[in-house]
């Protein structure tokens, strides 16, 4: 099994750790197991590149902007 070491854990960070463990009968290291764990097995949603951007931006908001005049099309060319 593999072991890791997580430096420079914000105080509040580790006081919620401690507390959320002792809630649930567990050492501090046992708890951050079974957190990684949880997080890790959980399947993630499938999104497609749309979703994705959409879901990235929601939140700026969308802008309008106005529609660019367009001109008539010019003839296709003839070949002959």
């Amino acid at each position: 099994m593999g072991s890791i070491t997580i430096r420079n854990l914000d105080d509040d960070v580790k006081r919620r750790l401690r507390v959320r463990a002792a809630e649930h009968g567990r050492s501090m290291e046992e708890e951050a197991r079974e957190i990684l764990r949880q997080v890790v097995t959980r399947p993630a949603p499938l999104r497609d590149l749309g979703q994705s951007i959409h879901a990235r931006f929601a939140e700026v908001g969308g802008i309008d902007l106005p529609q660019p005049k367009r001109s008539e099309m010019r003839p296709t060319p003839n070949f002959e």
